[in-house]
């Protein structure tokens, strides 16, 4: 028999800027599940990253259900809705090396000063520097700082983790706890946030770590921009307190056409693209697939998410 597998919301704008969710409807029904009204299912895909208050109601309405899937890697909207009722699982994971890819695409840029020449119409003097034997410190120890590691290797990049726990990271130089920052940023050449967006991570980019960073070293950020206190970035970037800034991720968001940090000749900023649209949807079908799979089988779900810690 079929797993009962709920699809909800139908009308979110993520699903329509994705295309028709057949998509999402084939991936459960390749997994082995059958797509039913929520009072009918033991298990709810659900469809919209930017949506918990609506998440709530129908898990209120329909307390059976007992596994949910979040669409993104990303879920700090989704924190007051977790619970230890049911199973959660989100997309972190699948999506780390096309990140880790923007990632290392924003730290070249930067490094060799792209967001110049691009401004340029005539012929200009060289600048800009190597990436090779680069001090790296990336804030965030999961599947996307696994993924840059390894693309980093080749450069021979000396490469600092910063994770909640300083357990030894493998690939990495050295391991720090987050109450190490201070030395973690002050080093380093490069700094590349990686990490989920909690009450303890949020704003952790601020005047004070700005402060702590090398004047040449560079802030690449792929996360969130909650990480970042933007008002604060904008003074170190005008003042010349870091080389410069390579954004994927801004707070706020979208980031306004007047915002100051547009202007800025040292700040590269891409419109959150790290994964689009037509990136994520393979991924994410295969996802939901073994996950309807597994739940059916009674296995171990994919992207498992800890209530407690929200990601």
């Amino acid at each position: 028999m079929n797993t009962p597998v709920a699809l909800a919301p139908r009308d979110s704008n993520w699903l329509t800027q994705s295309g028709s969710g057949g998509w999402i409807v084939a991936a459960i029904e390749a997994g082995g599940g059958q797509v039913v009204d929520e009072a009918e299912a033991e298990a709810l895909i659900w469809s919209d990253p930017a949506a918990p208050d609506r998440l709530r109601a129908t898990l209120d309405a329909h307390p059976g259900l007992r596994w949910v899937q979040l669409p993104f890697a990303g879920i700090e909207a989704y924190g007051p809705v977790l619970d230890h009722d049911r199973a959660w699982t989100c997309a972190k994971r699948i999506y780390a090396d096309t990140t880790a890819e923007h990632a290392l695409t924003l730290t070249l840029a930067g490094f060799r000063d792209l967001r110049t020449y691009l401004r340029e119409h005539r012929w200009t003097p060289g600048r800009g520097r190597n990436l090779r034997g680069a001090r790296v410190t990336i804030l965030g120890a999961g599947g996307v700082a696994e993924a840059l590691m390894a693309m980093l290797h080749p450069f021979d990049c000396e490469l600092t983790v910063v994770r909640r726990s300083p357990h030894p990271t493998p690939g990495a130089a050295r391991t720090l706890g987050l109450h190490d920052l201070a030395e973690a940023v002050g080093q380093a050449e490069v700094v590349v946030l990686a990490l989920a967006l909690t009450p303890t991570t949020r704003g952790i980019i601020d005047r004070s770590a700005l402060a702590m960073m090398r004047p040449d070293a560079w802030l690449v950020n792929v996360a969130r921009g909650g990480h970042v206190v933007t008002d604060d970035l904008v003074d170190a970037l005008r003042d010349g307190a870091i080389a410069g800034a390579a954004l994927d991720v801004t707070d706020p968001e979208p980031l306004p056409e007047s915002h100051p940090l547009w202007e800025l000749d040292n700040c590269l900023i891409t419109p959150h693209v790290a994964n689009t649209h037509t990136m994520l949807k393979p991924r994410l079908a295969a996802l939901i697939t073994e996950n309807v799979r597994r739940f059916s089988t009674g296995d171990d779900l994919l992207g498992r998410v800890d209530p407690d810690l929200g990601y």
